[in-house]
């Protein structure tokens, strides 16, 4: 349900947070390992002079904070924010779905207006990693495997990635388990508490990702979206576990290409060394990347 606040220097709160619903206004912390965000105290942490991010908003629950913002975006500036404190029909790559109990992680969708070519938007989801991965280097140690997963140490996933088209500009989303239990997982999926033992506090997660994607975007677009004069690609690839690894790589039609990632291009594209020559794959290219299966 969209209903509404306003902060005092106009930067908009639609959304109520967790803490606006019930009588008394207790349902925050109905679930005290679960806890809602505080959709004002979010606001009011991000509001500071020219800042990117213009418009907050913080649901309770939606189907897709991509495919809504994708249809809030007509004839809307760059910095909209969207959250949900439950994504009931979330979606990865190749229309995989994304689910998470309600208040179990972070998902948020951005829309941004690039002033770049356009073959190098294709650079934004691995800028939205490198954010991601650097806001939470003092909580754990993690690596990005092209061309849009956040992997925890043990190479289990801790978030997704999805940038989509919309209205000529590009809506960015993570979904990134916080709190998720072992029973709550698929088998390849992990999350912050369970990697680091602890609970941890989804409020400065979602500030400290949002603040490490303006400062990387701003600086990507100063440099008129060119991954090498920004600083982009080289930190990338610090954070990369795919270029430098043998792979596998499975095709939209079920065939695998198996070689060496060397390296991704000025456009995002995964370059890889092949017995029969080098190919250079775009994200849509692949349904899958995978360490190849060493020999026995």
């Amino acid at each position: 349900m969209l209903g509404g606040t306003r902060s005092a220097a106009g930067t908009a709160c639609t959304g109520r947070s967790v803490g606006d619903m019930g009588d008394s206004g207790s349902a925050r912390y109905r679930d005290l390992d679960r806890p809602g965000l505080d959709a004002v105290a979010l606001v009011t942490a991000l509001r500071r002079g020219e800042g990117l991010w213009r418009s907050v908003d913080v649901v309770d629950e939606i189907g897709s904070t991509n495919a809504e913002l994708a249809a809030r975006a007509a004839g809307e500036a760059e910095g909209l924010v969207l959250v949900a404190e439950h994504q009931v029909a979330g979606r990865g790559r190749l229309d995989r779905t994304w689910t998470s109990p309600p208040r179990a992680g972070v998902t948020v969708s951005v829309l941004l207006r690039p002033d770049v070519p356009a073959a190098r938007r294709g650079w934004l989801s691995m800028l939205a990693g490198v954010a991601l991965a650097e806001s939470l280097a003092d909580t754990t140690r993690t690596s990005l495997k092209w061309p849009n997963d956040l992997l925890a140490p043990d190479g289990r996933k801790l978030a997704g990635i999805l940038a989509e088209v919309a209205d000529g500009g590009v809506v960015v989303g993570v979904g990134l388990n916080v709190s998720t239990r072992d029973d709550e997982l698929p088998g390849t999926g992990t999350s912050l508490q369970l990697v680091t033992g602890h609970p941890v506090d989804r409020g400065p997660v979602l500030l400290g990702y949002l603040r490490a994607l303006e400062l990387r975007y701003r600086r990507w677009v100063e440099h008129a979206g060119d991954p090498v004069s920004s600083g982009l690609a080289a930190d990338y690839l610090a954070w990369s576990s795919t270029v430098g690894s043998d792979v596998r790589v499975t095709m939209p039609d079920g065939a695998e290409l198996d070689g060496v990632a060397e390296a991704v291009d000025w456009d995002g594209r995964l370059v890889v060394r092949t017995p029969a020559g080098r190919v250079e794959l775009a994200a849509g290219d692949v349904r899958h990347v995978r360490p190849a299966p060493r020999e026995r």
